[in-house]
């Protein structure tokens, strides 16, 4: 395995980490150990998870991963080998009455998360998504509609953000915090106001990229180069659409896309004629130099100089293990040449 920090901390991180939230609902609790006991011990230290999370989020699965998280820890006594990353999410109800990103649900979030993952501190801390702002986060929304304009009472939550953060970074519950589907925008007035404020800054940002999904490209990855924010992709595979196993409308058992009604209705819209004939021709270049479609993906998430560790889910222990394998793969230039031309043809398929 490979290592890097995250942010300017001196939290050494794996360049892959392991994402969980199938867990609960794809896979059991023994499901979960098992991935668990691999890929720590194939040196995955670094493991993300959230306060909403089994997934699809239902108010009788919030809170299943963390808990199954929490039990291997007790079991195993190894919660000092892993960086454990959880997050707070906004506008689920049945969470909390008050949907909003603030002080008191903050508290709340970090004091509920510490109690299901059995633990004292959680070393990343995320804000899920920007609630305060209707900005675009991980549903197909490509344009911006305010929900508030005024630039004083989104620069005052995100200030009292800021503050209550740094006051649980103070007294040891959490180690560092970072952002989640956020934009270039919120990403730059958290640094200014932490600096301005003499507070800690934003360490990493969660956006979904892959080779279907290149728009933090642009402007998110200046700012993260920039500001030394660590781009951690979610989905690199684009919900296993890379691999392939769509193509040609087959329907696959066990699968996000397949599974339930409620995830055939949020991410349907990633099964298009466009998406088809990328995910076609990414395939066909893996094959024609050997490469496992999967593992090509990952690794070009980690090609990228702005991304520090792409977060990679399975729902067997076989998937997981050819998806770890991606750290030993290196692209060429011709192989990325490839991949550039590829994503000239269809650029943001979905």
């Amino acid at each position: 395995m490979q290592y890097t920090t995250l942010g300017k901390t001196d939290i050494k991180i794996s360049r892959i980490c392991l994402g969980t939230m199938t867990w609960g609902f794809q896979n059991t609790q023994e499901e979960g150990f098992a991935q668990m006991d691999y890929a720590l011990d194939e040196g995955v230290n670094f493991w993300d998870t959230s306060e909403m999370y089994a997934v699809p989020p239902t108010k009788e699965s919030y809170g299943t991963t963390e808990t199954i998280i929490g039990n291997w820890f007790a079991q195993t006594g190894r919660r000092d080998e892993v960086i454990l990353a959880t997050k707070i999410t906004p506008e689920l109800p049945y969470i909390r009455d008050n949907n909003l990103i603030n002080r008191a649900n903050i508290l709340a979030a970090v004091e509920s998360s510490l109690i299901r993952l059995q633990t004292d501190h959680i070393d990343l801390y995320q804000l899920h998504w920007p609630s305060n702002r209707n900005t675009f986060h991980f549903h197909n929304v490509w344009d911006y509609t305010p929900k508030k304009t005024d630039r004083a009472q989104l620069v005052d939550s995100q200030l009292e953000a800021l503050e209550t953060l740094d006051e649980l970074i103070q007294t040891g519950k959490i180690r560092s915090w970072g952002l989640s589907n956020d934009t270039a925008w919120g990403m730059c007035t958290f640094c200014q106001l932490a600096d301005q404020h003499n507070l800690s800054r934003p360490v990493s940002l969660q956006n979904e990229y892959s080779l279907l999904r290149r728009r933090d490209d642009l402007n998110i990855s200046e700012v993260c180069m920039i500001e030394q924010i660590s781009h951690l992709p979610w989905s690199p595979l684009a919900m296993g659409v890379l691999s392939g196993k769509y193509l040609e409308n087959t329907s696959v058992s066990n699968s996000r896309l397949t599974l339930d009604e409620a995830s055939k209705k949020r991410y349907g819209y990633r099964l298009t004629e466009n998406v088809e004939k990328a995910t076609s021709a990414y395939i066909s270049l893996a094959r024609a130099h050997n490469l496992d479609p999967c593992q090509m993906a990952i690794a070009f998430c980690l090609s990228r100089p702005f991304v520090a560790s792409p977060i990679i889910g399975a729902s067997s222990l076989d998937q997981l293990k050819i998806n770890l394998g991606a750290i030993d793969v290196t692209l060429n230039e011709e192989i990325l040449s490839a991949i550039d031309e590829i994503n000239k043809c269809f650029p943001d398929p979905f």
